[in-house]
């Protein structure tokens, strides 16, 4: 982690009291070492040409463990396949050294590869462009990707932020939160996506709207603040992002 980075924090004494809007009882971790977080990845589909701005979100279901009810962006854990595949598009180098504060370069790829997999598979959305040949892979999580003739696409993506679950809850997870122009979708783009239904209700919601939804984390509000000031800015990769995490009972922000 970068010396040069900007910090802030602040003490989280009693985390049910912290914050009891977004958080269910079930969960918190109920004692013992804390869970060691997984790598995860979502993707921000930014739809402009029509107005205003709008971001592609969907709710998770009550079923779900980890924020059920909540409205998200597409995304989900990183896959050991995502680190077998090598699109002809790159990462930006921009991208990929902000990545790489945080892990290997092969892992910062994995990542980006998940994000565009996992919106897939949420929404039917094919992020990449046509390639010959097509990625070939064992993997059977890009099969129904691949078998479009599409690669995916590393070098659209811009790297918004970083958020690790805090230590009291009972499942974690080290995410990063990728952006992307709803232009480099392949195929036509429908109002209500219609995906594998682990996300319901998906529609695009005006930017201005997004952060004002009731079931929203608020980490995801956060990410939605990070992408406002992006957007209205023209900051290009370079630009450091977020990352929230917590360290000694604090919660902190640091600019990565």
């Amino acid at each position: 982690m970068s010396k040069k980075a900007r910090k802030t924090a602040e003490t989280v004494t009693n985390p049910q009291e912290h914050t009891p809007q977004y958080i269910s009882s079930g969960e918190y971790r109920d004692g013992g070492r804390a869970v060691r977080p997984r790598d995860a990845a979502t993707l921000i589909i930014v739809r402009r040409g029509q107005g205003e701005p709008r971001v592609l979100m969907g709710q998770r279901s009550a079923s779900h463990k980890f924020m059920p009810n909540k409205f998200v962006f597409p995304g989900g854990r990183v896959d050991v396949g995502d680190g077998r595949i090598q699109p002809p598009h790159d990462l930006h180098p921009a991208v990929l050294d902000r990545l790489a504060q945080g892990c290997s370069a092969t892992r910062a790829r994995a990542l980006a590869l998940a994000a565009i997999r996992e919106t897939f598979e949420e929404t039917g959305l094919i992020i990449g462009e046509p390639e010959t040949p097509t990625l070939k892979t064992r993997s059977p999580h890009w099969h129904a990707f691949l078998k479009h003739d599409i690669n995916p696409r590393l070098d659209v993506l811009d790297y918004i932020a970083r958020a690790i679950t805090p230590p009291y809850r009972n499942r974690r997870f080290d995410a990063r939160f990728f952006m992307v122009d709803a232009e480099h979708i392949q195929g036509e783009v429908h109002e209500r996506p219609v995906g594998s239904g682990e996300l319901l209700d998906l529609h695009w919601v005006e930017l201005s709207r997004a952060g004002e939804m009731e079931q929203l984390p608020h980490i995801t509000r956060m990410v939605l603040h990070e992408l406002k000031r992006r957007l209205s800015a023209g900051e290009g990769p370079e630009r450091p992002g977020p990352f929230v995490h917590t360290r000694h009972g604090k919660r902190r922000v640091e600019q990565h």
